[in-house]
């Protein structure tokens, strides 16, 4: 009953905007051309980044497209050390540093990486002038301080959410981990910082292992479906609210929760995945709260079908964009 409410809900919301609104220029970054080469039957889904956005400018309207621009080294060190920036960028990463990140050191690596944290800075930006933005790839939360880890060089939502601080655009910043893996990066970089308030809905038995501590951990059993999950998120929606009352929302978006992902071990459908964006959203303009969306993770054994749950996300902020620009 839960599910079919939500679901229903969903669709009220969905005809209400498009019929009531046009064009919203959400803002869309991308980064998609900066490649890595990797060897061949790796199994890190590169080419779903082209897909999600040749897919959403052929069946979003109104998106403005925007090629990131790579982050800084002073702006990555407000996540990472200095040392670990450098030897990124020298190709000084030790074999065992360069397992652990899943990627074979390539200038590319580097770029790509520089140009996804920038795509969550300016999605965050563009988010205060218009409520929401998104980033094309981005939700790199396995990146730790010191170091790369799960296909994730440089931690972004980290690196975004202590610029909009630095930059005075908010004070209290939320990160929303809906990927199915925890963001253990994130929650170490963010440990001691009581200004950062790190949410995280992973698989309590999938990667990483062994997890950190985020401000708030709801780990899921597998197999969990819509139902469970949404009233789970829900929630973790109002503890949020009730504990920290953000600011900024910085949200992760991973695909891999759905249920033909090959790594995900949940058996969320289309339908419930579309419920738990609408959900943030929802949360969002109650609020009144900028939110810039990453994509995260999404292996699927179809990877067009991972890349539909990606647009759908997009979907649907682009109309919670025209909603926040009609009042």
């Amino acid at each position: 009953m839960l599910l079919r409410a939500v679901i229903v809900g969903v669709a009220v919301v969905i005809i209400t905007l498009i019929l009531s609104c046009g064009k919203s220029g959400l803002k869309a970054f991308y980064s998609d051309h900066f490649v890595l080469p990797l060897p061949p039957g790796h199994r890190f889904p590169m080419i779903k980044y082209r897909m999600i956005r040749e897919g959403a400018a052929a069946s979003v309207p109104g998106l403005d497209f925007q090629e990131a621009m790579p982050a800084s080294d002073g702006e990555l060190a407000l996540a990472h050390h200095p040392d670990y920036i450098a030897r990124a960028d020298r190709g000084e990463l030790t074999a065992a540093e360069q397992r652990e990140i899943g990627f074979p050191w390539t200038p590319q690596m580097i770029e790509r990486s520089r140009r996804s944290s920038g795509a969550t800075i300016a999605a965050c930006r563009a988010a205060f002038a218009d409520g929401v933005a998104v980033n094309l790839a981005g939700g790199t939360h396995h990146a730790y301080a010191d170091r790369g880890a799960g296909f994730c060089v440089f931690n972004d939502s980290a690196i975004a959410a202590r610029l909009m601080q630095a930059e005075r655009r908010a004070q209290r910043v939320a990160i929303i981990d809906l990927d199915v893996h925890q963001g253990n990066g994130t929650a170490s970089i963010l440990a001691r910082d009581d200004s950062v308030f790190t949410l995280s809905l992973h698989g309590q038995n999938n990667y990483p292992f062994e997890k950190e501590r985020s401000d708030l951990d709801v780990a899921l059993p597998d197999g969990v479906g819509d139902a469970d999950y949404l009233a789970a998120l829900q929630e973790a929606l109002a503890a949020l609210q009730q504990r920290f009352a953000p600011q900024l929302l910085i949200f992760l978006a991973g695909a891999d929760p759905h249920e033909g992902d090959r790594l995900g071990k949940m058996k969320l459908s289309m339908e419930g995945l579309a419920a738990r964006d609408q959900a943030v959203f929802s949360f969002a303009r109650q609020h009144k709260i900028p939110v810039a969306v990453t994509m995260a993770g999404g292996y699927g054994r179809d990877i067009a079908q991972t890349v539909a749950v990606h647009i759908q996300t997009i979907r649907l902020a682009n109309l919670h964009a025209a909603g926040w620009n009609n009042g």
